[in-house]
């Protein structure tokens, strides 16, 4: 196969596989969605969905949030990891909301990566979940996959993102990131994988006989 024959096949059996795409991360608005995103960074979304009723309870909107001292909000997140970061991130972006954009997330990516603790991928998320604009946010398992499927050489993660989005049609990324991200947790993981073991991967290359070594993030 061609590389874009591999993502067309690629497109259509994940569509097959998952028809529904639900965020994994529990939210009620942008603004609790952007929270849950950024505790998501080097945790799992299980975890912060743990974590999240709690810190939500205490405060889900910018202007109670900004409001909360920083070791009450450490303390709550503290599962997640880099707690002291995170904390402080959550604290100062939700003044910054208030202070900047009348208390609402905004709906550019620019602005968005311009926030405390909000990195490109974060920002990607917020705008395909939260707003319906299409992004493709790489993480660690679309990363992973890319290379796996002969779809990147997998440089970086804006490579990876770069090269997904010319293989893949504009209206499908949203809802492909997500099918690509629940493959490669329930078929194509880490280990139980390595390019020659499930389905897409031996689909792709049938005759692939040697694990694929693939370029962490």
């Amino acid at each position: 196969m061609l590389k874009q024959e591999r993502a067309d096949y690629i497109r259509v059996r994940l569509e097959a596989l998952y028809p529904e795409t639900p965020v994994p991360l529990d939210h009620k608005d942008p603004y609790t969605l952007l929270v849950a995103v950024l505790l998501s960074a080097q945790c799992t979304d299980v975890r912060v969905n743990q974590v999240t009723p709690a810190l939500f309870a205490l405060a889900d909107e910018p202007q109670t949030m900004a409001k909360v001292p920083v070791p009450a909000i450490q303390e709550i997140v503290r599962p997640c990891g880099l707690a002291p970061r995170k904390a402080k991130a959550i604290r100062d972006l939700s003044e910054i909301l208030v202070r900047e954009h009348n208390a609402e997330v905004p709906q550019h990516l620019e602005a968005l990566e311009a926030l405390p603790g909000v990195g490109h991928k974060t920002a990607s998320v917020v705008m395909s979940q939260a707003f319906g604009v299409p992004a493709f946010p790489v993480d660690t398992h679309i990363h992973r996959l890319a290379q796996r499927w002969g779809l990147t050489k997998g440089k970086n993660v804006v490579q990876t993102e770069a090269d997904l989005k010319k293989v893949f049609p504009r209206g499908s990324w949203n809802k492909l990131h997500l099918q690509i991200i629940f493959y490669g947790r329930e078929y194509c993981t880490a280990r139980g994988c390595d390019g020659t073991v499930c389905e897409i991967c031996q689909t792709c290359y049938p005759n692939r006989k040697n694990p694929v070594l693939t370029k962490k993030p």
